[in-house]
């Protein structure tokens, strides 16, 4: 693999990790990478948390991130759908995303904290995340946003369900989405392209983890059932304008491209970020690197200007 040499020592000391045997000690290890400490206070955002009562009568807690520096005109308002596999992550490994997506995009973020498989397998999660697009809508004026200005974002398996939400939106007329933010995301359960088959590393996202992510995720269900896997989807027309992060060694590479040149084909206005030297999830375990700084720096600075086009 081309890797980056500021990654290389980092990709020497990553464990072998089975996702999927050991799903309780995935997550602890996912939060041990992700929020290992209480992130500190912010003065530039204001925190707090909300929940409602999902469409399957389960409580859906949010975290409510609303910066402080951007004056009293309402703001865009942005889902954010956090990653891990579809079976880990929470609202406190999706922070660090979350406030730059918050400072970054001069954005109201809502984070959703969605149930997650093996025990809630799809469309729990999806529904969860739709449903929290809706209430992201009914809120804006308490919450400062725009209604006419919303998107949603999501790293990872999070942006499939963000990729899912926007398709949802367009086919039920609404809430109406500005953009999409998908970085790194998981789109396509065939896991078949170029990309898939070439990524080895037992240490990182290769393509036996990742059908292994889709069967858990399914649960059996059709992966050609409505908003299972995005890159199914026959028409990609009227989405919102979409900003899409793939990594060099990632096995989900070439379907996020996939993804970015049927989305041009179809009339949307899209962005296609190309990491060199990197692989799945190398911002996580390298945040201080020069390559994730300035690939962060890259997607803020879209988002910027995507919300205000």
């Amino acid at each position: 693999m081309n890797i980056d040499p500021a990654l290389s020592p980092v990709l020497t000391t990553l464990p072998t990790l089975d996702w999927f045997s050991d799903v309780d000690g995935t997550r602890a290890a996912t939060r041990q990478l992700l929020a290992a400490a209480p992130a500190p206070a912010d003065p530039r955002i204001e925190i707090s948390g909300a929940s409602f009562t999902g469409p399957d009568g389960n409580q859906v807690e949010l975290r409510i991130y609303i910066p402080t520096g951007e004056g009293a005109a309402p703001l865009p308002g942005v889902l954010y759908c956090h990653g891990g596999a579809f079976v880990t992550g929470d609202l406190d490994t999706a922070d660090g995303n979350c406030r730059e997506i918050c400072l970054g995009g001069g954005a109201v973020v809502v984070s959703v904290g969605y149930r997650l498989a093996p025990e809630h397998p799809y469309p729990a999660g999806l529904t969860d995340c739709h449903a929290a697009l809706g209430w992201l809508h009914a809120n804006a004026a308490g919450l400062g946003v725009d209604p006419d200005r919303l998107a949603v974002s999501g790293r990872s398996a999070g942006g499939c369900l963000a990729a899912a939400v926007a398709l949802i939106a367009r086919d039920q007329g609404g809430p109406r989405l500005i953009h999409q933010l998908l970085l790194i995301p998981v789109l396509d359960d065939r896991c078949d392209t170029p990309s898939a088959h070439s990524v080895t590393d037992h240490r990182i996202l290769n393509r036996r983890t990742a059908l292994t992510m889709w069967q858990t995720y399914l649960g059996g269900a059709d992966p050609t059932a409505p908003y299972a896997a995005p890159s199914r989807a026959d028409d990609l027309s009227g989405l919102p304008s979409a900003y899409i992060m793939v990594a060099e060694n990632d096995p989900l590479r070439d379907e996020g491209m996939d993804y970015a040149r049927r989305l041009v084909e179809a009339g949307v206005s899209t962005e296609l970020h190309l990491v060199p030297g990197a692989f799945h999830l190398f911002e996580g375990y390298a945040p201080d690197s020069a390559l994730a700084r300035r690939t962060t720096e890259h997607w803020m600075a879209a988002l910027h200007g995507a919300l205000r086009r």
